[in-house]
Parts: structure tokens; sequence; C-alpha cells
């Protein structure tokens, strides 16, 4: 079992008047019940790299455990992401989820050729951050998943900014076999019917030595229908339809991977643990829905899927040299995602406002279809290694010290296609290539760091962090049209192509940058089960290069944070409360936008303050009831216009706007034009409210033991993008509420549940977005899953 603290869940989503009311009748709901919980197993995480309860770590952190991850039905990031209220996201397909935490999002993210996330995601010791998102990992036999609010930047580096989360598997045993497998069966409301099995095994191979090994297979049924849709282009009165792709529930997947782990304990003092992992998935279609085409409903004209496979070899050595702790991680990922999208919308209304249609035709100078195919492919290799040494953790003065190193090469290839281009019209040596893109993206990272904690008296502790860092960011290779078009592509080559597939090479930019983050803090125990902090931490994102060549480099952006918090156990740990206040200056955030031809340009927009409040909350009021509960209020706007332009000689924002004449280094932006968005704009993606709470109740029933389950996450509303013009285009994305049920039974070594998850089927908008920069009335959607019912049998051996 674990402690109460583990089992939390933390906030999802729905409409504003039904998120007050949630949030009214969770607090005043557990503040009236009664305490008469037993004590349970206390939860150890490792967020400050050593073992410690997650009562005594001053940090505000959430933790899933096996247990609660097994009774949530939690099997990927999405499941777990709505018990998190620090947490929320984007995804623009099934593998390219851009992750925030703390209201630190400019929206936008994501682009290959963008910023670094603002989030680190880690799996065991090792990071796996990419560029289009973390990997998305099946989550099954997992020993929790970690949460850590607010800047890591000390001990987890430069994708920490905002927060980091870890997804920490279960190790092998050396002592006992364990073995067990899951099967699950779902339907998705007006969907096709889904399934899953997972099993592991653990085996003892000698005295000293084990291994584990984890298996699964998911089949998602689809739950959007593409349906009849057309567009007729003006310039060449040609009509596109897809009747011949029409499909209901098009958008299914599968996915299926496994995980190896061997531990070999070398002798008393040191092991050996390398693991292998392995996961592919299949996707077609996409979880978005055109509202003009009816509730789960869209129009794809070109067929679209999605291959993301991926494999990391890690190896973790831990030991001591005499009193201290040593620890080596290290791995290497790689990472191949395949794609193929429909950009028929992005040439329809290119046609529409400026004719572009007029400027695609054959061999014979006829008109084409213009409507263009998106065929991607991203190819990562990123490998990382960190050694760290400790002193004991029983002394007054303690310190972790380290080193870091991380480097990741993204081969990036996107081509554009219409079909019968006439052969002058295409990009060299690709048929039917309007536009191409082939480069390779370098991020590199270096960084010295420690951590040092000294017990003032035997109640207030005094700890300080510093990690000093270099990093090197390139971006080479072409990307543009073939010699006809503008010049913007071949026109533009200066040398031979460097990265293979490119005609030439249009683009060699490199970026570099040295620095620091702190960390402060100051905790005082009341007693044994309470204690209160004050933190002052900093963290950044590295600088980068724009790939249009006659722009600037973005700077780093840094995010100061200022904290106060406490965590409190009271009766015997049967009531636990924890909660933290904070305020996190934003400076010189890094803000993507769509520049000419569509290209998308970092710049450093100004400055913003985000202010909050987190809570977590767990209780069992009588014998068998637990209540979980979880909330976050957010207050995130700009502190200083965004006037949409730069100082061209240091690169830093302008926010006295508007000027009094235009100044042309700054191409097409008008700079005697209002603010793009004022002082006092709120943020994007990030509600003011996000929380949830859960309700678990166990009772025998003969020999077995049965339980009744609900649960509710939820969120007020949140702004689509930044700017005034994005606000108006892409509207508001609504609040929500959704609530999951289950009923099981279980006997020691079997259990059998029932759930429904989205009882009300409440349709969560978790993404608003056009195709284009000028496709404003074609607002799209990406939302939850529908009404899903599903019933799942799990055996121990």
């Amino acid at each position: 079992m674990e402690n109460a603290t583990s089992r939390l869940t933390f906030l999802g989503r729905r409409p504003v008047l039904k998120t007050a009311l949630l949030a009214s009748s969770m607090w005043t709901g557990i503040a009236g019940a009664a305490m008469a919980q037993s004590e349970r197993d206390t939860i150890v995480v490792t967020a400050q790299k050593r073992e410690q309860n997650i009562q005594d770590v001053p940090i505000s952190i959430i933790a899933l455990g096996t247990e609660t991850l097994e009774e949530l039905e939690i099997s990927s990031f999405e499941d777990y992401a709505k018990y998190l209220p620090s947490v929320s996201f984007q995804s623009t397909s099934p593998n390219a989820t851009s992750v925030y935490m703390r209201g630190v999002v400019s929206g936008g993210d994501g682009n290959h050729s963008a910023s670094l996330p603002s989030v680190g995601v880690y799996l065991d010791e090792q990071p796996v951050t990419t560029i289009l998102g973390f990997l998305p990992l099946h989550i099954y036999d997992i020993e929790r998943v970690e949460a850590l609010a607010g800047p890591q930047g000390t001990l987890f580096g430069a994708s920490s900014q905002a927060g980091t989360l870890r997804i920490i598997t279960n190790k092998p045993k050396i002592d006992e076999f364990e073995a067990g497998f899951d099967a699950e069966v779902n339907t998705i409301k007006d969907g096709e019917i889904g399934y899953q099995l997972e099993g592991m095994v653990n085996q003892p191979v000698s005295d000293n030595a084990a291994v584990r090994l984890v298996g699964w297979y998911v089949k998602d049924g689809g739950y959007i229908d593409n349906v009849l849709d057309s567009r007729t282009f003006p310039s060449s009165g040609i009509t596109k339809t897809n009747a011949d792709l029409v499909e209901d529930d098009f958008n299914d997947g599968e996915t299926y991977g496994a995980r190896i782990a061997l531990k070999i304990d070398l002798d008393e003092n040191w092991t050996v643990t390398p693991t292998l992992l392995g996961q592919k998935s299949n996707f077609n279609g996409r979880s978005t829905m055109d509202p003009k085409l009816g509730d789960l409903n869209a129009g794809r004209f070109y067929d679209e899927k999605n291959e993301d496979r991926f494999f990391q070899a890690a190896l973790t050595v831990e030991g001591k040299i005499g009193d201290f702790d040593l620890t080596y991680a290290g791995a290497y990922l790689k990472r191949q995602i395949d794609s193929f999208s429909d950009y028929t919308d992005y040439a329809y209304y290119y046609d529409v406002l400026y004719g572009y249609g007029a400027y695609f035709y054959d061999d014979m100078s006829n008109l084409v279809d213009p409507s263009q195919t998106y065929q991607g492919d991203d190819s990562f290799a990123k490998y990382s290694n960190e050694i760290r040494i400790s002193t004991p953790q029983d002394k007054r003065l303690r310190a972790v010290a380290g080193f870091f190193q991380n480097h990741q090469t993204h081969y990036i290839h996107q081509q554009y296609v219409v079909i019968d281009l006439a052969s002058f019209l295409e990009v060299p040596d690709h048929e039917d290539t309007v536009w191409l893109t082939e480069q390779k993206r370098t991020d590199r990272d270096l960084a010295l760091f420690t951590e040092i904690s000294f017990d003032i008296t035997d109640r207030l502790t005094f700890s300080g962090g510093v990690r000093g860092y270099r990093y090197k960011n390139s971006l080479t290779g072409f990307f543009g049209y073939g010699g006809y078009y503008p010049p913007l592509g071949v026109d533009l080559c200066f040398a031979p192509a460097v990265v293979p597939g490119a005609p030439c090479t249009n683009l060699d930019n490199t970026v570099k940058g040295t620095g620091e983050t702190h960390k402060l803090n100051l905790t005082y125990d009341i007693d044994d089960d309470k204690m209160v902090y004050v933190t002052y931490s900093t963290g950044y994102r590295p600088g980068g290069a724009n790939r249009r060549g006659n722009l600037p480099p973005y700077l780093e952006d840094k995010l100061v944070n200022y904290e106060v918090g406490f965590k409190t156990a009271w009766a015997d740990n049967r009531l636990i409360f924890n909660a933290a206040f904070f305020r996190q200056n934003w400076k010189d955030f890094q803000f993507p936008i769509l520049g000419q031809n569509g290209l998308t340009e970092i710049k450093n927009a100004n400055q913003a303050i985000i202010k909050g409040f987190e809570a977590d909350l767990s209780l069992r009021p009588i014998e068998g009831l637990t209540i979980n509960g979880a909330v976050s209020v957010i207050d995130a706007k700009l502190s200083a216009n965004y006037c949409g332009y730069v100082n061209q000689e240091t690169g830093a924002p302008e926010t006295g706007c508007p000027f009094p004449m235009d100044d042309p280094s700054t191409l097409n932006i008008d700079e005697t034009a209002p603010p793009l968005a004022a002082d006092g704009t709120r943020l994007p993606v990030v509600p003011d409210f996000k929380g949830t709470i859960t309700a678990r109740y166990e009772f025998p029933v003969g020999q077995y033991i049965a339980h009744l389950q609900g649960s509710a996450s939820g969120q007020t509303d949140s702004a689509a993008g930044l700017t005034d013009a994005d606000v108006a285009t892409l509207g508001p994305q609504p609040g929500y509420a959704v609530f999951d049920f289950s009923v099981g039974v279980r006997d020691e070594d079997w259990e059998l549940v029932a759930y429904i998850a989205n009882a009300f089927d409440e349709r969560a908008r978790q993404f608003n977005f056009v195709a284009c920069g000028v496709c404003g009335d074609r607002v799209q959607y990406s939302v939850n899953r529908p009404r899903t019912i599903g019933v799942r049998f799990g055996k121990d051996f």
C-alpha cells in the first residue's frame, strides 16, 4: 500500500460554473468529514537526487504510485495529466505533445526549428525530452510518476525551466519471483472497440542478479468520422473532394512495446542496472474535429498516418566510495517519426485570399489541383551522461555534486507535394515538391551542478544550489522552394548540400551561451509531521537560431520563482494537506509567430508575471474510504506590451510600441501599430483554475475485497493564443469537467474491474487551432475521447 499522499488525484477540466461547484463541494466535503484512517506506507521519491519521504521534500511535488496508476486506469500521459494540477498540454498529433507547468506558456510551441521545451521529462535517470515532445511511453509496471512544479534547473537543467516530470519504472527484484498480466476490452461511444494486453515477469537468475521483462499491446479504437467534404479553388475552378476517403472512426491506432531490465549486485556496495526499451505506434487520422462538419467529424482530403518508433538503451551504476554515494546514469535514444498530413486547407485559403493557385500548373501549362499533402520524417538521436556524488545523508552537512552532458541531433525532412507539378517548379531532384525542408538540428548541453544542505538547528535547514551550464545549438541545411518561386529556397543557397537529400545549403546558424541557475531554500520543521519552507529558484531555456537567415537569433529566456509552502500530516497521517504559494517572473520569453510564407519565427516577446497557489489533500474519513484532491489557481499575464519586434542590435524585445515611425529592418511589422498583445494580457493555454477529486471506498464481500470509485477533474476556460489576433481567430477554449467511475472486486492474486471514463460524454477542447495563418474561419478542435466503457482483468502469479 502507498501513503495517501501518493494517491492524490490532481485536476483536469470543464465549464466554469460546473468547475466552481466542483471546487466548492470538494473542499467543504473534505473539511466536514470525520477522520479514521490507518497509517499507510510512505512513498519515497528522488526529486532531489536522493531517496526521501515525499512529505520531507520542500518542493511542490505530486507522486502517483503504482497502485494509484492502476486504480485510475492510467496508461498514457493524457490519462495522468488530468490528475496533475500544475500541468497543461497541447497535442498536435499522437506523438507531439507540448507540456507546460505553472502557466509558463506562450503558445505555438513544438515546431522543429523552434524553442526547446520548458518542462523536462525523465524516464528513470535519463532525459527523454525531444523537440517534438517527450516519448509517449505506455504506462505499465511503473513505480511512480513524479511532477515537480517550479524551476528545477539546478539539478535537472535546461528543459526543466518550469518543472520536471519523472516516470520511474519498477526495477528487478533479486529476492523474489513475480509475474502478472492485465487484459482489457473497451468500447467508445459512437466509436470502435479497443483492447490491450500487458504482462510482466520478474525472475531472479542468481543470488545477486535478476531480470524484469515487461511487454504491452494496445489497440485504440477510433471515434472521429471523416465525412464527405469538398473545396473549389477559385484560380482554376478545380473542385477537390474526399469521397474516396470517407470513413467512420478513422483515427484508430495501435501501440506495442517491451522493456527489459537486468539488475546485478556486484557486491554489497555496487549495483549495475542496464535496461532496454522499445516501442512502436501507428495511428491513422487525427483526434481533431471540424465543428463546421458536426460533432466528432472531420474533412480530410489525403491519407493521414503517423508512425512513431523509439529505442533506448540505458545504464545506471550505483555504489559507494568510502562514505560517499556515487551514481552514473547514461542513455542512448533513437526515435523515428514518419508522418503524412493533409494540407488542403492551407492551399485553399491562400488561393482564396491571394490567388496562389494560379502558380501551380503542369508541364503543359495547365493549372492543376493546388491542394498539398505533407510528408514528414523526423529522426532523433540523443545521448546523455550524468555522474554525481553524494555525501552521507544522515550528517548535518549534506551535499550532492555532479556533471551532466546531453547531445541531441534531429534530422528534419518535410516535403510538401502538389500532384502533377511542372518539373521546373519542383525543388531539384524532388518530384512534385513545391517546398522542401532538409535540416539537421543539434542541441548540446554541458553542466556542473551542486546542491548543499545544512541543518542550522534540529528543525531549521538551509539549502543552496547552483548549476553552471554551457550550450551550443545549431541549425543547418536547406528550406524553401525551387528556383522559380520567390527568392526563398534554392536562390538563397550559398554552399553545396551538407544534409542528405538537400539540393544545396541555404541555412547554417549556430548559437552559443553560458550561464548559471540558482536555488536557495529555508525549511523549518514545526514537528515531525509538519514543515514550512521558502524557496528562491531560477530556470532557463537556451537561445537558438532562426532558420530565416536575416533574422537575429533568439535569446535565452529566464524564469525566477519565489515560493512559500507547507506540508502537514495530521492524526497519524490520516489527513495530509500540502500547499504552495508562488510568484514567477518570466523574462524575455521566447515566442513563436508565423512570419512570411508561413515560416515559424522565434522572438523574445517580453515579460510576464505568474502568480499562483497549489494544494493537495488526502483523507480517510472512515475505514475503507479514501478521498484525494488537488487544485491549482494561476494568474498568468504579460507585464509589458508585446509589440512583435525586437531590438535589432541586442535581440531584446521592444515593449514601448507604437514607435513614431517604421523601421525597415523589421520587415512586414508596422511599428506604428498598437501592441499585438497589451500589458496585462492573459497567457494562453493555462486555466485560472484546475482541480480534481477522487473518492474510493473498499469493503469486504465474502472472501473478496470490492471497491466503488469516482473521480472528477476539471478546469476553467483558457485562451487559445496570446495575441489579440489569435484570440479573435481561435476563440476561447471553454472550461470543462470529466467524471470517471469504476467498480471492481479482487482477491489476493486477481482483480476484475469495470469502468466508465468520461461518463457524461463531455467534449473537452484541449487545443484550438487552424491549419494556416490565414485559415481563420476554419478553426478545428483537438478533443478528448468520448465516453468509454471498459472491463479489465488482472492476474498475479
